[in-house]
């Protein structure tokens, strides 16, 4: 891959405008394109006047829902979103393992429209970012259509955030918490259909009932969004290692709609991807969590859990999440990104390591400030220990 340069260091503990840099814009490496530039926004807004989505007939919406889909290749294997988790440079690095798009982590509206330093750390991508969904939460239809414009030239969907069921988006009234609200919903995605060139995509979690699930899904579909990832769990089944995704729901909604849908959910390697695409028929799948742990999962790699999973022809692979651990660190020199997303997916990726030495667990913990050279020199301090859990593939006839 042909990156675009950009050096930068952030430190979590110090949000004063010194760890800001001066010209946010450097921070959207799409070579030579400034996104946020009055000139870019200028063009950007008088283009707009020729969007036709609003003449539209349904069957035409529908149509172009799969036109587009089918122009980006038809993706089968993503990178679902993720808070804090699924920013640039994590998102190269499944991509170089076999991801073939990727969604960034959840943006909230209101802040990216009116924060120039929030939208400079949180939004990065570069010409091999694509296909590229970026995620908003919202509650009001204006402050995300006007974050939406400000994205729209640089990825291939707007995703509404309709799913998340943590108490944060209880309290900000955004997420799985508008289920209760459909109106408010339908005039997000109809804000967002109605004056954007790019498409709209939204993530949703089931109701306890099926048809309410699907009523909501064929609400979400006539009120414009061109595809619909469906996470396969309600909103109070948050465990997601304790409680089972639900396939069966799944497929349902898939038999319902006209446009793409998404799964998400029971993903712990390639197995899983093959039995999910059969059993629900959806168009792709998306991992998360397991992605965290393990970036090359859609290249076929799995954990040493999930071995015994695959019966025979499971073999060693020559890879381990040190190694993985070193790629992705090497991404975040080229393209920074705020500690804090780094230090957790060093955790997620060394979290087997660190069980087996804690005492290095607790080093890592203790740094109030990190550095490339520590992570660097604490993998090489791990392998000197002698911790080894290596990746497996399983073999093809």
């Amino acid at each position: 891959m042909a990156f675009s340069s950009v050096t930068q260091t952030l430190d979590p503990c110090q949000h004063t405008s010194e760890s800001i840099p001066d010209n946010p814009d450097d921070h959207i490496c799409s070579e030579t394109t400034n996104p946020f530039s009055p000139e870019s926004v200028a063009n950007h807004e008088s283009s707009l006047l020729d969007n036709p989505n609003g003449c539209l007939t349904t069957g035409a919406r529908i149509e172009r829902a799969w036109a587009h889909w089918k122009k980006l290749g038809e993706p089968k294997l993503i990178v679902a979103p993720m808070v804090d988790n699924s920013e640039l440079p994590f998102r190269l690095l499944c991509r170089k393992y076999g991801a073939e798009a990727a969604y960034t982590p959840m943006l909230h509206s209101r802040i990216f429209s009116e924060n120039e330093k929030y939208r400079s750390q949180e939004f990065t991508t570069c010409k091999e970012d694509r296909p590229l969904f970026v995620q908003f939460c919202a509650n009001d239809p204006d402050t995300l259509l006007e974050a939406a414009r400000k994205v729209e030239p640089y990825c291939d969907y707007v995703d509404i955030n309709l799913g998340c069921p943590q108490r944060i988006a209880k309290r900000g009234n955004y997420g799985a918490f508008l289920m209760e609200k459909l109106p408010l919903v339908k005039s997000l995605v109809e804000k967002l259909a109605l004056n954007l060139n790019v498409p709209v995509s939204c993530k949703i979690r089931l109701f306890p009932n099926l048809q309410d699930t699907l009523n909501y899904a064929k609400m979400l579909e006539n009120a414009g969004c061109a595809l619909l990832a469906v996470h396969g769990r309600t909103r109070d089944e948050k465990d997601g290692k304790k409680i089972r995704a639900n396939w069966d729901a799944i497929r349902a909604v898939k038999n319902a709609l006209r446009i793409p849908v998404l799964a998400n959910g029971n993903i712990r390697h390639m197995d899983d991807v093959t039995r999910c695409l059969e059993e629900t028929g959806v168009d792709g799948v998306l991992s998360a969590e397991t992605l965290l742990e393990n970036p090359a999962l859609f290249a076929g790699f799995r954990t040493v859990d999930w071995v015994s999973d695959g019966g025979d022809g499971i073999r060693d692979a020559k890879l381990d999440q040190a190694d993985l651990v070193v790629e992705y660190l090497k991404l975040c020199e080229k393209y920074p990104v705020p500690w804090r997303m780094i230090r957790a997916h060093v955790h997620k990726m060394l979290g087997e390591w660190f069980r087996v030495h804690p005492h290095v667990r607790a080093d890592f913990n203790a740094q109030s400030i990190l550095s490339f050279e520590f992570l660097y020199g604490m993998v090489d301090r791990l392998r000197e220990l002698g911790v080894s859990r290596p990746l497996y593939v399983k073999d093809t006839v």
